[in-house]
């Protein structure tokens, strides 16, 4: 192959490159738009029912919520560890990485449910009596605790199948050393969700 033919290749898989990481930022910014909403009507009704938030705030699981925190704190550190890992060839490595990053979505999703049952348990979930014939704010306050933390834990779960998806793509080396992009979109979608998540949990369990 001619130097002018290798500088072409090179050109054209700069563009796919360039291409394929700006689709990904366009999807990652609707992303956000769709929780934009939900983040924006939290703040209005906390500051109108701030004492009820703030009340509501203290019957939720600190401890689960810690938790889950580190936890996907933890994901994010093996996400990036496996897009390292692959682009210095470590191909076992990276695929081993990547379902660690899995189950540990898994095990914050387990928490999760088991912290939905526990209210759920003591009648409290969107129109239940118990919660209805409590005050406004209060209903406000966990009607959009299971909204939003449901809509995350919808994104953590789809996270898990497409990080899974890219374990495939490694393992059958559709996913290169010299081709990573598509783990680094992987990775973009999970960090993510790991960032509206940090988010999440100081509006639900840290409410002053």
């Amino acid at each position: 192959m001619s130097t002018n033919d290798m500088d072409g290749t090179d050109q054209i898989r700069e563009r796919d490159y360039t291409g394929a990481k700006l689709g990904m930022w366009l999807f990652l910014f609707t992303e956000v738009l769709l929780f934009f909403g939900p983040f924006l009507l939290y703040s209005v009704y906390r500051y109108r029912f701030g004492a009820d938030f703030h009340g509501a705030s203290r019957e939720l699981d600190l401890f689960i919520g810690s938790v889950n925190t580190a936890i996907l704190l933890t994901s994010s550190l093996t996400m990036a560890l496996s897009i390292s890992a692959m682009q210095k060839g470590s191909k076992g490595l990276s695929v081993a990485l990547l379902f660690i990053t899995i189950a540990l979505g898994g095990v914050f999703l387990a928490n999760k449910y088991q912290e939905w049952m526990s209210k759920i348990g003591h009648g409290i979930y969107p129109n239940s009596q118990t919660l209805l014939g409590q005050s406004r704010g209060r209903v406000l306050f966990f009607g959009l605790y299971f909204f939003m933390t449901g809509l995350h834990g919808l994104h953590v779960l789809a996270g898990m199948v497409v990080l899974a998806f890219a374990a495939v793509l490694v393992i059958t080396e559709k996913i290169t050393p010299s081709d990573p992009i598509k783990l680094e979109n992987a990775g973009l979608y999970w960090h993510l969700v790991d960032v509206i998540w940090i988010y999440l949990f100081p509006l639900f369990y840290l409410v002053t």
